[in-house]
């Protein structure tokens, strides 16, 4: 529990921008990288440093798209309505922040920050007892971003921020940056806020210029420099967006086979930020893991399937090219190739479903097998039951869905339709090529077809007469 003496601390998050170089209608913090919004990628990180109730997001620019995005995440919301940049962002959070000792401040556009690196900066700045602390970087080419002046060599405090327009030529050869992340004291950040002009050519507020506006004031200003500087990376541009993405698809691989998965070839998978995979589990090259995917130990994933939303017991093979969407499988259950699954699809232990099926909104029981050309949509079936190639559940009658019921150790045929609502009892046979419209009794056989009729030399005839004609 805190004390009385525990600083409280906010974190801001800068969102209101446009992202004018996107060429986007879309708000710039909901494009996406590694599977969720570059916002989410900074909430996630600064939630795990402070509460929820603790983050504030800035928002601008579609501000209600954004805010119906990210409201499941429990943070709070601060209105920027006229972008003036990033100082005019922290003079409208003004009122919220008020009652905080100390705020933090990330860029709602670099989804690479980590909680460990908001921590350190946060202790940085309580030790150092600073006015403002800034997250700094070396870059091999730092072009394009302002230089950090350091007192000295070895000295944390900053002597000043020089953009790269400002710079000499000597400055320009800094490779330290300064990466747009920071820590304040509230009371020092409020009382010198007003000072910050607007003398610059798109006439903005920069948080920036506090350092300078500190130092004219001989407030303190220190500097902690990132040992990962991809962590500071910004989305300003579609290129660098999808570079970004392809540093969090590798990093979240790697996070994966550190926990003992192997992913092969994992430069050709797509693996969302958010996804699980238990240990001994193999994905091969190609595969796509999205959304909230969890897959459990011992599995095999296979090339070309997509995995979406998805849970997936233990030792499940999921073979080439198959499609999961919002589906649960149970641990021992064969998936494809080619099967798919669609939302709201049970898969029971041990099941299987093959080449070409197509399941939604159903229960398959422990042990069940639908193997070959087959959909199956809106229905209960039990354990132990085989279905037939190219059995269709008839499901939709043109304005409302039914369901099929099928009990444990029923055998349906080849080539059988099942007309819903219908339930076929335990241990029922259907024979090959039926078409079924009423309930089956356990234990029962059901045909629903003509009987055979065969006309003997009737081809030959038929042949012949056709001969005739093109004489």
């Amino acid at each position: 529990m805190p004390t009385s003496n525990t600083p409280r601390i906010a974190i801001a998050i800068m969102a209101a921008g446009k992202g004018t170089r996107l060429k986007s209608k879309h708000p710039k913090v909901l494009h996406e990288v590694g599977g969720k919004p570059l916002l989410a990628h900074v909430i996630a990180a600064a939630a795990k440093v402070v509460p929820a109730a603790d983050v504030y997001a800035i928002i601008g620019h579609e501000a209600d798209r954004v805010r119906q995005a990210l409201q499941h995440t429990g943070v709070n919301f601060v209105m920027q309505e006229e972008q003036r940049g990033t100082g005019h962002a922290l003079m409208v959070a003004r009122e919220a922040l008020a009652p905080y000792d100390h705020v933090i401040v990330l860029s709602g556009d670099a989804p690479m920050i980590t909680a460990e690196t908001i921590a350190r900066l946060r202790d940085f700045h309580l030790q150092n007892k600073a006015a403002m602390t800034l997250l700094s970087a070396e870059l091999e080419n730092p072009t394009g971003y302002g230089r950090v002046l350091r007192k000295g060599a070895k000295s944390d405090e900053v002597k000043a921020i020089v953009e790269e327009k400002s710079a000499t030529p000597a400055q320009k050869k800094i490779r330290e940056i300064n990466s747009g992340f920071y820590a304040f004291g509230v009371t020092p950040l409020y009382t010198r806020i007003g000072d910050l002009k607007t003398d610059n050519p798109h006439r903005e507020y920069y948080l920036t210029d506090m350092a300078a506006v500190f130092g004219k004031a001989k407030s303190k200003v220190v500097a902690l420099k990132t040992p990962n500087p991809a962590e500071i990376l910004g989305s300003n541009t579609r290129s660098e967006m999808m570079d970004i993405d392809a540093l969090v698809r590798m990093a979240k691989c790697r996070e994966l086979m550190d926990a003992g998965a192997s992913i092969f070839y994992p430069q050709s998978c797509v693996i969302d930020a958010d996804v699980e995979v238990g240990p001994d589990t193999i994905i091969e090259p190609f595969v796509q893991l999205l959304g909230r995917t969890r897959i459990g130990s011992d599995c095999r994933i296979r090339s070309y399937s997509v995995i979406q939303n998805s849970e997936i017991g233990d030792r499940v093979l999921v073979r080439p090219g198959s499609i999961l969407d919002e589906a649960r499988v149970g641990s021992g259950a064969i998936i494809g190739p080619y099967s798919h699954l669609r939302p709201g699809s049970e898969i029971g232990e041990g099941a299987h479903v093959g080449n070409f099926v197509e399941t939604k909104k159903i229960k398959l029981g422990k042990g069940s097998k639908a193997n070959h050309l087959t959909y199956l949509g809106d229905a209960d079936i039990g354990a132990g039951v085989n279905v037939g190639a190219g059995t269709i559940t008839c499901n939709y009658d043109g304005i409302h869905k039914h369901k099929t019921e099928i009990g444990d150790n029923v055998f349906v045929g080849s080539d059988s339709t099942l007309v819903a609502p219908v339930k076929i009892g335990k241990g029922a046979y259907i024979g090959a090529a039926s078409c079924i419209t009423e309930d089956v009794p356990e234990d029962s056989l059901a045909l629903g077809r003509a009987r055979q009729t065969t006309k003997e030399g009737w081809a030959k005839s038929k042949r012949e007469a056709m001969a005739a004609k093109k004489k």
